[in-house]
């Protein structure tokens, strides 16, 4: 079987995919962890506060 320039052309299509596919995974539990660790640093920064109002 010869790679032919059209299987060559759907093998890069292939393997393209499937690293943004894995990349589309990577950027979404980064931007998660962020969310999560920004939502952590707010919640410190807002307990001191919490506490003198009472």
């Amino acid at each position: 079987m010869d790679a032919t320039p059209l299987s060559a052309l759907v093998l890069t299509v292939i393997f393209s995919a499937i690293a943004l596919y894995f990349l589309y995974f990577v950027i979404r539990a980064g931007v998660r962890d962020g969310i999560l660790q920004a939502d952590r640093k707010r919640n410190e920064q807002a307990e001191p506060s919490r506490q003198t109002e009472f």
